[in-house]
């Protein structure tokens, strides 16, 4: 079968591989020159099945109040009139009660351990360097309630299979010894040792390379501007200013999507949250952490990548918009040195932001649409590398006709 896969992201050009190996003819495209090169850009850098508890959750409604106004909030609403924002918003308070959060992280959790699982038979098959590591995430809290919170929170996510396992502050130290200048502060944390960490941008450039050598066909600096659809069913795609065929069309763009699936009828309640992150080149003699941090009272992340310490985080809700506030940048370099004072830049950070893709639940759509010849591969919140190769091969096992292993709500089936 013929396959064109639109968008050059993680999401997509782990779609493109495992339908390549499922036997199909693959064609990727892609407004950028090269593929990752925007949300999957520089993001937290963590395979984090551990951070499977969704912004949806019944403490985020009062924590979105507590926040409101703060330009340097972790989770900040910008308040605006946006008719798109608002129904995402009501289907994201639908999703705060109890009985919803516990289902989504089920769901979630479901597809992580699976995609965590299949990254790593991937790393057996394919030679790939992207300053991984495999020395879990720990999960850090300086406040007691907090700390008292997640427990509750990582009680659940064992009950579905996640190694999260609580922590005193001697213990956090101990798995992480850059900690001990703040000791005294830590209320606590907890550990997911089989996690993992790296550099997402290089993992999706090296495996766009392997897939390209596979046979995939790559069209870079090749902008989609439509579906074209007739008879029910998806035609082609405008695409750079041609029209592509195919018998099967996948669509991974990310918060990009809706605007394009909205005229072929198609509906996808995506929206932007848009996440900020820091790279810190290190000085020979910094005191940085080897194993990846989450701050989960800052929404922050930080992962080792070689020489360099990736802060990650936060979530702007504010459209498309993909400006750099200083207020914001300069949070997560303070924060670091906060948890790590003896950390030595090498230079001034290099920030930016992305667009991450998030559904009121933070559960991905993967799957068939209303067409049958259009499939969607988006909405992976803060979780696409995690989520990207499980989403993938369930995919790539739905469009042969196969039935995909994890327990996972797919979009056009009945498995549940």
């Amino acid at each position: 079968m013929r396959v064109l896969v639109l968008g050059a992201g993680v999401v997509g050009v782990t779609s493109a591989w495992f339908l390549a190996e499922a036997g199909h003819e693959v064609t990727v495209v892609d407004r950028q020159p090269g593929a990752a090169l925007e949300t999957s850009f520089a993001n937290g850098g963590q395979i984090s099945v551990c951070h499977a508890e969704p912004w949806a959750n019944p403490r985020a409604p009062f924590k979105a109040l507590e926040w409101l106004g703060k330009e340097d909030a972790p989770l900040l609403f910008r308040l605006r009139y946006d008719p798109a924002l608002f129904a995402w918003s009501l289907r994201f308070l639908a999703n705060c009660p109890p009985g919803a959060t516990r289902r989504n992280i089920r769901d979630i959790i479901a597809l992580a351990l699976y995609s965590r699982q299949r990254l790593q038979a991937l790393r057996q098959t394919l030679p790939l360097d992207y300053d991984q590591r495999c020395q879990g995430i720990l999960h850090i809290f300086t406040q007691a309630a907090e700390f008292e919170a997640a427990c509750h929170a990582a009680a659940l996510m064992r009950e579905f299979g996640v190694d999260r396992e609580p922590v005193d502050a001697a213990r956090c130290v101990a798995i992480e010894p850059a900690l001990a200048a703040v000791q005294g502060r830590l209320a606590g944390g907890d550990y997911t040792p089989s996690d993992e960490s790296g550099d997402a941008h290089r993992f999706t450039q090296r495996l766009a390379e392997a897939a390209a050598a596979r046979g995939v066909q790559f069209r870079y600096n090749c902008p989609v501007e439509k579906i074209a659809s007739a008879g029910g069913r998806v035609a082609g795609v405008v695409a750079g200013g041609d029209l592509l065929l195919a018998d099967a069309y996948v669509v991974a763009l990310g918060s990009y999507s809706p605007a394009l699936l909205k005229p072929a009828g198609v509906k996808a309640c995506v929206y932007p949250g848009k996440g900020y992150s820091a790279t810190i080149a290190l000085s020979p003699d910094s005191v940085a952490p080897s194993v990846s941090i989450t701050d989960d009272e800052r929404k922050i992340v930080m992962s080792r990548l070689g020489n360099r310490l990736r802060v990650a985080g936060t979530a702007e809700f504010n459209g498309h918009n993909l400006d750099l506030t200083p207020v914001r940048c300069e949070a997560l370099l303070r924060r670091a040195l906060e948890l790590f004072p003896q950390l030595r830049p090498d230079g001034d950070p290099l920030y930016w932001c992305g667009l991450r893709p998030v559904t009121p639940s933070n559960v991905p759509l993967i799957g068939r649409t209303r067409l049958p010849n259009l499939w969607l591969n988006t909405g992976h919140g803060t979780l696409g590398w995690t989520l990207s190769c499980g989403s993938a091969a369930a995919l790539a096992d739905l469009i042969s006709g196969r039935r995909p292993e994890p327990d996972f709500p797919f979009l056009g089936t009945t498995k549940q």
